[in-house]
């Protein structure tokens, strides 16, 4: 007997199958996620070292945790669009 699970991945491979990613798929994805992880590391340290010298002022140290939390959800966002773009075989 299959699980809900199985039976629902076996509904959505029948409504929409899928299809490996090639050599140059495959790299151009690792090439975004390289990117993107150098972005959110610039991001990074940045912010952090912005975090470091607002210590004593926690309305301030809030505000750029928050900025930095924001830039990488915003960042991810971003990767998430580029990799789904080259798997459905789109160009940018």
């Amino acid at each position: 007997m299959k699980s809900a699970y199985e039976l629902a991945m076996s509904r959505l491979e029948k409504s929409a199958p899928s299809t490996p990613l090639t050599e140059e798929q495959k790299k151009l994805l690792a090439e975004i996620d390289s990117e993107q992880d150098a972005r959110i590391a610039e991001r990074k340290i940045f912010l952090e070292s912005e975090i470091a010298k607002s210590l004593g002022d926690p309305l301030a140290e809030e505000q750029l945790r928050r900025q930095l939390a924001s830039e990488i959800a915003t960042i991810e966002e971003k990767r998430d669009l580029k990799k789904d773009k080259i798997r459905l075989g789109k160009s940018d």
